[in-house]
């Protein structure tokens, strides 16, 4: 590719984890952006998205597949270093760097998404986070520091009995 933007590789890993078990649907993808970017409620805009899903399919990083989208084995192997152990900036370093130094033709299939339907899949995303329903995607909350263990609270906690008081002391009169 001649030029990697940010929102490529956003989209490029959105749709790798989306797309574990199954083609990928566009919340599925959504969810992955907005996890990848840390900061919950924000999006890249709904024409840098059609326009990066656009490039990536060009490329032939992303196709369709069914209903949803899979990455392609090239995108697969781009992005296979990027281990669960880093943190999403250097995953998203790692791969920009393997896909600028691949030299990628603009010789396959374009799969054009219309805005009406990234407007969908972003108010689905939005509506099932507010919803009771779980998001997968979405990482789980840490737990505060006072809930860690210090020395002075040792033994307490679930599953751990506390000792037997001792009998109180008989005075002597």
């Amino acid at each position: 590719m001649q030029s990697v933007y940010d929102v490529d590789v956003i989209l490029l890993l959105a749709t790798l984890m989306a797309s574990k078990r199954r083609p990928a649907e566009l919340p599925e993808i959504v969810a992955g952006v907005e996890l990848i970017q840390g900061l919950q409620g924000t999006l890249p805009s709904v024409a840098k998205l059609r326009a990066a899903f656009s490039r990536l399919a060009r490329h032939g990083l992303i196709k369709a597949d069914g209903e949803g989208f899979v990455p392609t084995s090239t995108a697969q192997e781009l992005c296979a270093a990027a281990t669960r152990k880093r943190t999403y900036a250097e995953r998203l370093a790692g791969i920009r760097e393997r896909l600028a130094a691949t030299d990628l033709a603009d010789r396959h299939a374009d799969v054009e998404i219309e805005d009406a339907l990234w407007n969908a899949a972003i108010a689905a995303h939005r509506a099932s986070a507010e919803g009771a329903g779980r998001n997968e995607l979405v990482p789980k909350p840490k737990a505060d520091d006072a809930r860690k263990r210090t020395g002075s609270s040792f033994g307490k906690g679930p599953g751990l009995r506390q000792r037997k008081p001792l009998p109180t002391r008989r005075r002597k009169d």
